[in-house]
């Protein structure tokens, strides 16, 4: 039963989209199991850039079936805009399967997002004001509406809609001075949602467990990072779910044993979008210099939200507790061709904690507040790796890089991203795609 995981290993927008791309073509299926249109993964294929928010990556090849998970969040409405911008381009959703526990994202959340942010004013988390937040808030407060409600006799999905609507209206009203929602408007919603998404709705659960005992390949997506987990991230500067490998299983409907191979990926520097704590962040010329002008699309700005990411060098200390927390088995790195034509590449190997250095992440986020980085610096090099396909070929300050990664994390690099496109990778042993 090979089941392999992509777990970002960072604040999120490490690369996951390519990665996934790359070992969908080898793969029978592939599960997104957490988030929602929070997520922006892009993808270069056959020349043609693809931005995902909640399809699979995976869904570019017509031999994959292509799964939403039940640890998901959707819209409906950006869920219907992005496969009509995909169906432009030729993409085929006869293999789309919606898990029909998947909590589904009203415009009142949304509304609920953006009001709460603007509410909490300095102390806003920094999210995307897509809802997530809010609808897994109801989720968990057992007054969320799933996909397969859509498929319940009307009085029914009136009854639970309109329970959720009362509470949403409430906040709305009478604590964020904003307008209410409408209970027919928002019927009238659910009923164009469903005349649409009843032919994707089914049983993700069975359809996974079904393959995996076919010895078919699975390969689960993530969303976000693990820096960005409910538990274990930065809270509260976090996202609404868990994107580790205790998110997969959950959101997946799978026990750990499935799992063969738990890919983290990795930026070769780091970056975060929003707020909240980030030891290893760099301003001025040189954070420029690694984000880019956002010219290109694989330039440092967000896939969902177009905004500039904070951006610093490696954090070696978040990295090993990544790797600690999921249970990694190899990394991804991206971006590596970025840090070409640096004289100095540094890495964070420690954090120095009110005069102490400290070589574990910090549990408490007012000790990373205070912590700053310890740094080793090693040499860059000049040249231009974008068309380098083999690790031997790179310049030998790139390959020392990598081995230093590796000897950090404690878990060995097999894939390199040397570009945006899916053939500027470097694989690092014979095997990676088997």
């Amino acid at each position: 039963m090979p089941g392999i995981a992509i777990i970002g290993a960072q604040w999120g927008d490490e690369g996951k989209g390519k990665i996934t791309h790359l070992l969908s073509g080898l793969a029978d299926v592939v599960v997104r199991y957490g988030g929602g249109p929070n997520a922006g993964h892009t993808v270069m294929h056959d020349g043609h850039t693809y931005k995902f928010h909640q399809i699979p990556s995976g869904i570019l090849y017509p031999h994959v079936q292509a799964i939403m998970g039940n640890g998901m969040v959707v819209d409906p409405d950006e869920l219907w805009q992005e496969m009509e911008t995909l169906r432009q381009a030729g993409v085929d959703f006869s293999r789309l399967m919606v898990s029909g526990n998947i909590h589904l994202i009203f415009p009142y959340h949304r509304l609920l997002d953006r009001s709460i942010e603007a509410f909490s004013g300095s102390q806003a988390i920094g999210t995307t004001g897509r809802g997530i937040g809010p609808a897994y808030t109801d989720k968990t407060a057992r007054r969320g509406l799933r996909v397969q409600d859509l498929l319940l006799p009307e009085a029914e999905l009136a009854e639970r809609l309109d329970r959720a609507l009362r509470f949403a209206n409430t906040l709305l009203e009478h604590l964020l001075n904003a307008p209410p929602v409408s209970l027919d408007e928002m019927m009238e919603r659910a009923r164009a949602w469903r005349r649409w998404l009843e032919p994707f709705i089914g049983d993700a659960f069975t359809a996974v467990h079904d393959a995996l005992a076919a010895g078919k390949t699975v390969l689960f997506e993530g969303a976000q990072g693990t820096l960005l987990d409910l538990d274990h991230g930065t809270y509260p500067f976090v996202t609404s779910s868990h994107p580790t490998t205790g998110g997969l299983l959950a959101g997946a409907g799978v026990g750990p044993h499935v799992l063969s191979r738990i890919i983290g990926v990795v930026k070769a520097f780091q970056t975060r979008v929003g707020s909240g704590p980030m030891p290893t962040e760099v301003h001025g010329p040189l954070a420029e210099r690694l984000r880019g002008t956002g010219a290109h699309p694989w330039d440092e700005f967000g896939t969902t939200t177009g905004r500039p990411r904070r951006v610093g060098w490696l954090d070696g200390v978040a990295l090993r507790y990544s790797v600690r927390l999921n249970g990694i088995t190899e990394l991804a790195i991206t971006k590596l061709d970025v840090l070409s034509g640096l004289e100095t590449i540094s890495v964070a190997v420690a954090y120095e904690l009110d005069g102490v250095e400290v070589e574990t992440f910090p549990a408490q986020i007012a000790s990373l507040e205070r912590c700053r980085p310890v740094y080793e610096h090693l040499p860059g090099w000049d040249e231009d790796i974008a068309d380098v396909r083999r690790f031997e070929d790179l310049p030998r300050a790139a390959q020392d890089y990598l081995r230093f990664i590796e000897e950090l994390a404690g878990v060995p690099v097999s894939i390199v991203s040397v570009g945006p496109n899916t053939d500027q990778t470097i694989l690092c042993s014979d095997n990676i795609l088997a």
